[in-house]
Formats: structure tokens, C-alpha cells, sequence
């Protein structure tokens, strides 16, 4: 009996998202129905990519990587509260707490690393066409890949071991839908100066930095189209850059808030707004890249059309 009651004093609570507000329930049926639409389109756009052969190139293996990354997220987060939801259930494990924390963080810090080495594989296609096989050919793809995953885990371990040992002073109630790394360190009683002073020094590496290092990518990519005398060619190489600037500029922007001004500026309900742009994102990703690339929508059709071609072909036998 004293050992159930210790593993239960040992749960967190989570006060789920904006317990104050009334009719939260169609918030929660939305957010179920983009991470089901989120979860189909990021399983169809890696799917298409691995079945067609025209799409394996280290541009649409990133972006697969990217997909891969975007279904974690989603699925560490939402699955969790949805459920909590239903069965009116608030508790997690500190175990549970851990593993969603270290995977939320690690996805996050991983998506800037992969978003910058994908602006600099289009700077290598647009501003160096003649050696772009040779620089960015299958073995550079799958170290960009591995390193943007090792960096992630190895930062978000330092994050999660440290804050999963803070002393709390008795309160386990976190003020979020999920075990979010701020909203635990406000439960803790011991001073936290140095944690945020580090907390700010990999927001600088992990937002402004890859930030920077992207904003030169398509300085010189615009600079090289610019000076094109194709109009065809500026045209193919803006709708090459297009689908990666719009995803960059809906992560990179939510992520310079949850790094660098919540901690400033903390607060329970800004925090989880600006962490349902990490649900949305994942939705609207395999759209974006489907729908404004040309290849992508090639490998629907005919993905389509050989699906419909065998059904016709089985209803007439």
C-alpha cells in the first residue's frame, strides 16, 4: 500500500490545454483531427518518396528525414492529451514525463539543424548545378541526417536529466498539456539562474544561429538568381527554394519564442499557443511540399493511376 501511494506522489499532473476555458472540447476534437490529417500526409509523402525513384536525391531524403521528425513530434504531445482528455485522466509517470520531454526536445533541436543543412543543400543546387552530385551525394545526405539526430538527443539529454532532477517545492501540477521542460523548472524551489543562462546559450545555437547560416544560403541563392537570363531558370529555381523557406519560416518563428522569449516572458497559456504551432506545422508540411512541387505531385499521380489501374483490371477479371 505505501509503495502505490509512493508511485503516486512520484506522478505529475498535467492541468491539460487552457483548463480555464469553457467548450474545450472542440478545441480538442480540432487538434485530434490535424494530427490524424498531420500523421496520414507525413506517411503518404514518405511513402512517395521511398517508392519513386525519381525522388531519391538528397532533397527529398531530407525532406523525408523531415517528415520522420514531424510524426515524433506530433505523436509525443497530442496522442497523450487527447487521451488524458477522454478518460479524464491528469497523471503521468516521472518516467513518462522524462521520455516525452527528451523526445519533444530532441525533435525540436534536430528540425533547425536539418531545416539549416536543407537550405544549404538548395544553395548547393542553385549556385552550384555542375557539382551538386558530387557534393551533396548519398553518403553527405545520411551524415547530415545522422548529425542533425545525434546533436538533437545528445542537447536535449543535458536538458532532461537536469531538469527531471530539480528538487519541486510539493506542487506536480504543470501548467501545460504535456510534460514541457519551462513549465516543470517554475515547480522547482532551487534557484534556476544558471540552467536559464544555458537555456539562452542554445537558443543562440539552435534558433539564431541556424537562423543566420540560412538567411546567407538564400542571400547568395537570390543573388544568384538575380543574375540568371533564364526566366525559366529563375522560375524552377525560386519553386525549388519556395516549399523549404515557407516550412523554415513557420518552425524557425515558433521556435525563437519557446527559446528565447518565454523564458522571459513565461507564461502558462503563451506557452501552450505557441506550442500548438508544432501540431499545425507537421499538418501543413506535406502539403506545403506537395503542392508547390512538381515532382512530388508526379509521384502522387502515378502512384493514382497505377491504383486505379489495378483495381479496373481486377474488377474485369
Amino acid at each position: 500500500m505505501m509503495g502505490g501511494n509512493d508511485t503516486s506522489v512520484r506522478d505529475m499532473i498535467l492541468l491539460g490545454l487552457f483548463p480555464e476555458l469553457e467548450n474545450i472540447s472542440i478545441l480538442i476534437y480540432t487538434i485530434f483531427l490535424s494530427y490524424i490529417i498531420a500523421l496520414f500526409g507525413n506517411i503518404i509523402l514518405i511513402l512517395l518518396i521511398w517508392v519513386d525513384s525519381r525522388l531519391h536525391i538528397p532533397m527529398y531524403l531530407l525532406v523525408s528525414q523531415l517528415s520522420v521528425m514531424d510524426l515524433i513530434l506530433i505523436s509525443t504531445t497530442v496522442p497523450k492529451m487527447v487521451s488524458n482528455f477522454w478518460v479524464e485522466s491528469k497523471n503521468i509517470s516521472q518516467v513518462g514525463c522524462g521520455i516525452q520531454m527528451l523526445l519533444y526536445i530532441t525533435i525540436a533541436g534536430s528540425e533547425c539543424i536539418l531545416l539549416t543543412l536543407m537550405s544549404y543543400d538548395r544553395y548547393v543546387a542553385v549556385c552550384n548545378p555542375l557539382r551538386y552530385s558530387v557534393i551533396m551525394n548519398s553518403r553527405v545526405c545520411v551524415q547530415m541526417a545522422a548529425f542533425s539526430w545525434v546533436v538533437g538527443f545528445l542537447n536535449s539529454l543535458v536538458h532532461t536529466v537536469y531538469i527531471m532532477h530539480l528538487p519541486r517545492c510539493g506542487s506536480r501540477e504543470i501548467d501545460h498539456f504535456f510534460c514541457d521542460f519551462l513549465a516543470i523548472v517554475k515547480l522547482s524551489c532551487e534557484d534556476t539562474s544558471m540552467y536559464e543562462m544555458f537555456f539562452f546559450v542554445s537558443g543562440i545555437v539552435f534558433i539564431l544561429i541556424p537562423f543566420a547560416l540560412i538567411l546567407t544560403s538564400y542571400s547568395l541563392i537570390f543573388m544568384t538568381v538575380f543574375h540568371m537570363k533564364s526566366e525559366k531558370g529563375k522560375s524552377k529555381a525560386l519553386a525549388t527554394c519556395s516549399s523549404h523557406l515557407t516550412v523554415v519560416s513557420l518552425y524557425l518563428g515558433s521556435g525563437f519564442f519557446v527559446l528565447i522569449v518565454a523564458p522571459i516572458m513565461y507564461s502558462g497559456e503563451k506557452s501552450q499557443i505557441v506550442s500548438l504551432s508544432y501540431v499545425l506545422t507537421p499538418m501543413l508540411n506535406p502539403m506545403i511540399y506537395s503542392l508547390r512541387n512538381k515532382e512530388v505531385l508526379r509521384a502522387l499521380k502515378k502512384v493514382l493511376s497505377v491504383s486505379i489501374g489495378s483495381q479496373i483490371r481486377d474488377r474485369r477479371y
